[in-house]
């Protein structure tokens, strides 16, 4: 990314219920008998993304453990970083290998490589179905028309990117909304001072990807954060 940029204050309600409301009226998914959900996490990961890095490591045991009775999740972490740098595991289900590998990263200085992670995980939907893309990061500096018509790609093959912008940027706001409006998915503000807003969302996304709308309304109805609240909407109050 380009210069420093301040973060927000916490997201809004409004802006959370209007994240978790577009995730109820998509449509199931179903990752089909004796497979797991297929969901491709990917992190901007150049220089001042340390600390969102390191909350992403710890983030990605909560999406596991969402995930754990509806048959797990297969998950795949990509990111990119330094000069045209751009990674990606095998796909995983075992959680402590994925954090072992996301700790041994540490972010570089570069532009934002949005395009490779679309590119990607079209190229990865064409092999065999992946149920949802979570993206993580808070600038754009690339040709949006291109990043859009890739986005729209992604919503012809079934694969719904979710977009989760940190910081203030407006122009970052307005190509990850367009960019979650043309694959299907959905786009949501946070912060690191809103970390447990953003587990719960993340934890959502994993339980959508194994398991579709109908396993989020049998979330435990205690369950605290922006997954409670999509249970209850899923039950009928919005």
């Amino acid at each position: 990314m380009t210069g420093d940029r301040r973060l927000t204050d916490k997201p809004t309600s409004a802006a959370v219920s209007a994240f978790l409301k577009r995730v109820q009226t998509m449509p199931a998914v179903r990752a089909g008998s004796g497979r797991r959900g297929r969901l491709l996490f990917t992190v901007d990961a150049t220089a001042s993304r340390q600390p969102t890095w390191d909350r992403a490591c710890f983030l990605t045991g909560h999406m596991f453990e969402a995930t754990r009775a509806l048959g797990g999740l297969s998950m795949s972490l990509a990111y990119y970083r330094g000069y045209g740098e751009f990674m990606a595991t095998p796909w995983l289900s075992d959680v402590d290998e994925i954090t072992r590998r996301m700790t041994t990263v540490s972010c570089l200085g570069g532009q934002t490589q949005i395009q490779k992670v679309l590119d990607h995980a079209i190229a990865e939907t064409r092999k065999e179905r992946v149920n949802a893309l979570v993206f993580v990061g808070d600038a754009v500096e690339e040709n949006v028309d291109v990043l859009a018509h890739r986005a729209g790609e992604l919503g012809m093959l079934n694969c719904p990117g979710f977009f989760f912008h940190e910081g203030g940027d407006p122009f970052a706001e307005r190509c990850f909304r367009e960019l979650a409006r043309l694959s299907g998915g959905a786009y949501a503000p946070f912060d690191l001072s809103s970390a447990d807003t953003l587990r719960d969302l993340l934890a959502a996304v994993a339980v959508y990807a194994a398991g579709g709308r109908e396993a989020l309304s049998r979330l435990p109805p205690q369950r605290s954060g922006a997954a409670a609240l999509l249970t209850h909407q899923l039950s009928g109050r919005h």
